[in-house]
């Protein structure tokens, strides 16, 4: 059942109303002072911004010195130029009015894109000498952006040269016993894009993913070509995207915003490509000394390299003095975190650096407790490598006046929570 707002507040940090709109009759005038006695005097702001109070559930969040209760802060910034705050809000009271009545229906949202609710709400705030200058841009077709089903894109768009850039965003996550058996792993992805393209083009995007290409095979009647193919979990997509056309095809058909946007988001739980093997060897020798012994294998390709390379391999807090040796990179002691931190700043595929450490501890009168080792922790960078293996097979764009475009496409793999126990 979808839940509606029965009011939207706008309150300073005294907990008095600067301005509000009520969307339905089933909440009373103290809502106001259920916030706040139960949650301004409480100073539990920083917790949670939902709360449940009685049969209310507040939405909140504070801005510079206004407390905002169910309401979209990025509107009201770009009409009043980037400031928002006690003095903009009492500035442009008319203007906020009319704002609240078209963006809730009955406490239901409708549209919050301030790029087309300046078409037909012209009018703009009270800008404060501080705030950015507002753009010059053309005004498009009103009817169109808000009836279409190109609300996000505007009309009359015009590029000397036009080029489209994607980039494949993941992040790798991972969980290793000492013994080397994965316990977690996954990872989270996203394609990012960016367009500057004429007109009002339409693109279409294929991946190496298990279901697009067994329906292409099925509508070509032709078996697929053999290669890694992928299962894509947790699919979700920009507003640009023709569902309908990905539910029956299993294809990417957008007409992109102009800009950048995030396309689609995605996760993988299965045939996962480890950039990274990392295999470590702490013996304790005595209450006073450690030997510290670790050795970290690059799996991807040796055309490829990894950049920014950090390995934080945890001490005891008693650690008194360090000595090291390594094969590639520098390390050093850092007590702030009671780690070993390793740095590579370029790391090559199908190498494996070392690092030997030998650790004095601080011998205490102390009954000895046993040192619960935390996880090795990585930070990596690796350009042109994805840990899921995807792979943009193709990236079409066509538009009426058959313009030639440039499609740059990038990978690059990072690091998550990537954790080896030793």
């Amino acid at each position: 059942m979808p839940v509606a707002a029965s009011a939207i507040y706008f309150l300073n940090l005294r907990g008095d109303v600067l301005i509000n709109r009520l969307y339905r009759d089933d909440v009373g005038g103290n809502m106001v002072d259920a916030f706040r006695m139960h949650i301004m005097q409480t100073k539990e702001l920083g917790t949670c911004p939902v709360r449940q109070i009685g049969g209310c559930s507040f939405f909140y969040m504070r801005i510079s010195n206004v407390y905002i209760v169910i309401v979209a802060v990025a509107l009201f910034k770009s009409y009043f130029g980037g400031a928002f705050d006690e003095d903009a809000i009492r500035n442009n009271f008319v203007l906020i009015y009319e704002l609240l009545d078209e963006i809730m229906d009955f406490g239901y949202p409708q549209n919050l894109s301030p790029e087309i609710l300046k078409l037909y709400i012209t009018q703009e705030g009270v800008r404060s000498p501080f705030s950015s200058k507002p753009s010059d841009k053309p005004v498009p077709n009103a009817t169109l952006q808000v009836t279409g089903a190109v609300g996000w894109r505007r009309e009359g768009l015009v590029y000397k040269k036009n080029e489209v850039f994607l980039d494949i965003v993941e992040s790798v996550n991972l969980l290793m016993s000492s013994k080397g058996s994965v316990l977690r792993c996954d990872v989270t992805g996203k394609i990012l894009m960016k367009c500057f393209l004429s007109g009002m083009p339409d693109l279409k995007l294929g991946l190496n993913d298990k279901i697009g290409l067994e329906k292409e095979s099925q509508l070509k009647s032709r078996p697929t070509k053999s290669g890694k193919t992928i299962e894509l979990d947790d699919v979700t997509f920009h507003q640009c995207v023709n569902l309908t056309r990905f539910n029956s095809e299993k294809t990417v058909s957008f007409v992109p915003p102009d800009g950048e946007f995030e396309l689609m988001k995605y996760r993988i739980t299965e045939g996962v490509n480890l950039p990274f093997r990392v295999l470590p060897t702490i013996k304790e020798l005595g209450r006073t000394r450690m030997e510290v012994n670790v050795k970290v294998k690059s799996v991807f390709g040796a055309k490829m390299f990894a950049l920014g390379v950090v390995i934080k391999i945890p001490v005891p807090k008693q650690t008194a003095k360090t000595s090291f040796q390594v094969t590639s990179g520098r390390a050093k002691y850092n007590a702030a975190i009671d780690c070993l931190v390793w740095k590579i700043r370029k790391f090559p595929g199908q190498t494996e650096p070392t690092l030997s450490a030998e650790v004095e501890l601080i011998s205490t009168m102390a009954e000895k407790k046993s040192w619960t080792r935390p996880p090795i922790q990585m930070e990596f960078q690796v350009p042109m490598f994805t840990a899921s293996g995807l792979r943009v097979r193709f990236l079409k764009v066509w538009e009426k006046s058959g313009y030639n475009t440039v499609e740059w496409v990038r990978y690059i793999t990072k690091a998550g929570s990537y954790e080896v126990r030793c």
